[in-house]
């Protein structure tokens, strides 16, 4: 009899569908899913489905009678999760604390049903250290902890050296505020006046678009910008090892699928210094870590980076050794759907 999971979270997105695509891959699991439908923009009419949703949720479950609920996000799906009634729960903290914007007024509530949900949940995922170093400070039973990314698919995030002699620069981040690509290419508009040569490759799509597009212009280096807009994930392995650096500088990070895509393929890693970045690179060694919105940082790292090729090169073999090691999705996800396995032969026995 096969098992069944019922995942409460936003189904499209690729952290979602590489959590589910592994769970049926190695844990032979039936996936149902379930979303609000209401978009983000609609700000009261989403609330208010929210608080009529466990009703929706506790249908589905009498219906399809799953064995297991999953949930992305503690202060969210994973609330939810944890008033669906179901015996077994698994929820996943998405970001550094789930708790954010950290001035929000709804700061109080959401740390109170987050410490609801951490309580009811059977499973806890830190897909990466700085998520359970929040998961202690809120005096979460740690045993029911598991630290461990989701990783990558290392046979499509292949290596490729890149000995161009130039800097051939990619960002993969959604085009939103708090990824900063104003600061990225502000950097680029200095290498440029500098005399330096480049191409610098923006991948995806975002609110942000058509503002960097015209920033770009103003700077005068709009010729040397690519933006592809939104690609299929299939591409974005050719376009990692068709660069030879990588960039990334959110203002908060929980756990980067990106940055472990980037070190699989080569491309030597600069990003924002916060403990999500942290857990993973350190300064000149692996990477280069950049104190966020410090244009003059971020320009003179690139130079030195791009300077010191056989510290890059080093770098990029040690990355994709330790993506290997550490971020492999076909070793990850059995590791997680065993676990599943186990806690549920637990719940029945």
């Amino acid at each position: 009899m096969k098992r069944k999971i019922l995942f409460l979270g936003e189904s499209y997105r690729a952290d979602a569908i590489t959590w589910m695509k592994g769970l049926k891959e190695f844990g032979d699991f039936e996936i149902i899913t379930w979303e609000l439908q209401t978009p983000n923009s609609s700000r009261f009419k989403r609330i208010l489905e929210y608080f009529l949703s466990p009703v929706s949720i506790r249908k589905i479950i009498r219906k399809e009678k799953p064995d297991m609920v999953i949930a992305e996000r503690t202060t969210s799906y994973g609330f939810l999760a944890a008033l669906s009634g179901s015996k077994t729960i698994a929820i996943a903290q998405q970001g550094r604390t789930d708790l954010w914007p950290e001035e929000s007024k709804l700061y109080p509530y959401k740390k109170f049903i987050q410490k609801y949900a951490f309580k009811k949940a059977n499973l806890i995922h830190a897909w990466g250290p700085v998520m359970a170093v929040h998961m202690k400070t809120t005096g979460v039973d740690m045993n029911k902890v598991l630290i461990l990314p989701k990783g990558i698919d290392l046979s499509l995030f292949t290596p490729l050296t890149n000995n161009s002699n130039k800097i051939e620069a990619i960002v993969t981040r959604s085009l939103q505020p708090e990824y900063r690509h104003d600061s990225i290419l502000k950097a680029f508009g200095i290498l440029n006046q500098k005399g330096i040569d480049f191409s610098l490759t923006i991948v995806g799509d975002g609110t942000r678009l058509q503002f960097l597009k015209d920033l770009a212009k103003d700077l005068k280096i709009e010729n040397k910008v690519i933006f592809t807009g939104r690609i299929p994930n299939t591409e974005l392995p050719k376009l990692l090892q068709q660069s030879n650096i990588y960039i990334s500088m959110p203002i908060t990070e929980g756990v980067s699928a990106s940055l472990f895509e980037a070190m699989a393929c080569n491309c030597y890693p600069i990003v924002s210094d916060i403990p999500g970045n942290q857990s993973w690179i350190t300064h000149r060694e692996n990477g280069q870590l950049i104190e966020i919105d410090n244009i003059e940082m971020l320009t003179e790292e690139l130079i030195w980076s791009f300077e010191n090729a056989e510290s890059r090169n080093q770098a990029t073999i040690r990355n994709r050794k330790f993506v290997e090691e550490n971020a492999s999705y076909d070793i990850n996800m059995k590791v997680i759907a065993e676990k599943y396995h186990d806690i549920l032969n637990l719940q029945n026995s």
